[in-house]
């Protein structure tokens, strides 16, 4: 089968990386991919995703089986429709079912509906009437943009004016454009979060191991909010007890909720959760794999992934099994100085060989090619994953391989999978 990867950041490097392993895959095309997926895939520049005919076009004349989509705007965007529309196999959700991530306003108010537990909320669309709710209410509190903002446009304010100063940034300045018009503001809960990714083709439900992101650019989660700056799994916090809440109370119940609203979900289902003694709660929901989630939750994964992503476009999830390595995997990612403010870029890397030579993964995020030297070209430029025996052996064989490579500015969190290891040594 030939599959199309659409997206050209770490997590689809993950998914080229995990695909090509599938005795299925017979050719992979990455859209547009970038210097790492090139060692694995076929690179497809100047096919632009937001021409649906094209890409269409595209997967038609080189024989597509499944196409694959990464980032959440082009599945915001209806791409799955059209091209289930022109009878060509996608993993992804619906532009409908994708609402659970393109809106916080439909995701709180499905799961208000079918009772699935998440933080209590308020929904406002001018700035005057959330700045008098923040003001009674007080603070910490949580303010979100209702739509896309690249996974920036969550506040989590501390003090009321944090809070006034969001609902400023985000409605009056317009800081994420369209996005801000409306917005949540929600509970602050205090707990420790964790994603927990599933595989879904509308009914039946498999959830991938249990990982945990670090957002903020700073060691002990100070600074500011990232795209992510490191990931590990399984995550200790969701023991047995929690994952089973999480399956029977918060995924199954989306997953049904989402048919009975006619909007049937087929794809990976990402949820965010706050566990809260021992209870999970919704953060919130991405219609995709979670970035860098992936990079660390794909190497675990034993099963076939080319058969659980056509089962999920088939309509065929009950008939398949999911198994998992027993390792532990640590993600940390390497960025460009300044990151997530602005930063500079087309600065040389060395290391990647070494680094690979230690047993690390590398993936490429925000990296380009240019006559054989490999400079940075984004924010967030590479993942470093390693596996081992137990996530202490991880992380320490992780720091390893980061320790070898090298850039102009080059900035990652010294503190990855930190509090699961000082939990698991209390």
């Amino acid at each position: 089968m030939n599959i199309m990867v659409i997206g050209s950041g770490g997590r689809e490097h993950a998914l080229v990386w995990k695909l090509a392993q599938s005795p299925l895959a017979e050719k992979i095309f990455a859209v547009p991919g970038n210097p790492g997926m090139a060692e694995l895939a076929t690179c497809v520049e100047g096919l632009d995703v937001k021409d649906h005919a094209a890409v269409i076009d595209f997967a038609r004349r080189n024989s597509i089986g499944l196409v694959v989509i990464g980032p959440e705007a082009p599945l915001v965007e209806g791409l799955s429709d059209d091209l289930i529309a022109a009878n060509i196999k996608v993993f992804g959700p619906s532009a409908a079912a994708a609402q659970l991530e393109g809106s916080k306003i439909f995701a709180k108010q499905l799961m208000k509906k079918y009772g699935i537990p998440t933080a209590k909320y308020e929904i406002f669309s001018d700035a005057d009437s959330a700045r008098s709710y923040v003001e009674a209410e007080g603070a910490p509190i949580v303010i979100k943009a209702d739509g896309l903002a690249a996974g920036k446009g969550v506040i989590v304010a501390q003090t009321v004016e944090e809070a006034l100063s969001a609902i400023d940034e985000i409605m009056t300045q317009k800081s994420f454009g369209a996005a801000g018009n409306r917005i949540v503001v929600e509970e602050f809960m205090d707990g420790e979060e964790a994603s927990l990714l599933a595989f879904t083709d509308g009914r039946t439900v498999l959830p991938m191991i249990p990982s945990q992101d670090h957002k903020r650019v700073d060691d002990n989660d100070q600074g500011l909010n990232t795209g992510g700056m490191g990931s590990y799994a399984p995550a200790p916090i969701v023991d047995q007890s929690v994952l089973e809440k999480a399956i029977e109370k918060i995924l199954k119940p989306t997953v049904a909720a989402m048919s009975k609203e006619g909007k049937i979900y087929r794809g990976c289902l990402y949820a965010g959760l706050m566990i809260v003694d021992g209870e999970p709660k919704v953060v919130e929901f991405n219609a995709r794999f979670g970035d860098p989630e992936t990079q660390s939750v794909l190497p675990l994964l034993k099963s076939d992934l080319v058969e659980l992503m056509s089962a999920c476009a088939d309509g065929t999830l009950d008939q398949q099994s999911i198994e998992w390595s027993d390792e532990s995997a640590v993600c940390v990612v390497l960025t460009s100085g300044g990151y997530p403010k602005s930063y500079r870029k087309g600065f040389e890397i060395d290391g990647i060989t070494k680094a690979k030579a230690l047993g690390a993964l590398i993936f490429h995020a925000g990296t380009v090619e240019r006559k054989g030297t490999l400079l940075t070209s984004g924010g967030r430029v590479l993942g470093v994953v390693t596996l081992d025996k137990n996530l202490r052996a991880a992380v320490e064989k992780v720091y390893k391989a980061v320790g070898v490579i090298g850039f102009e500015g080059m900035h990652f969190r010294k503190d990855i999978a930190a509090r699961a290891l000082s939990k698991s040594e209390a």
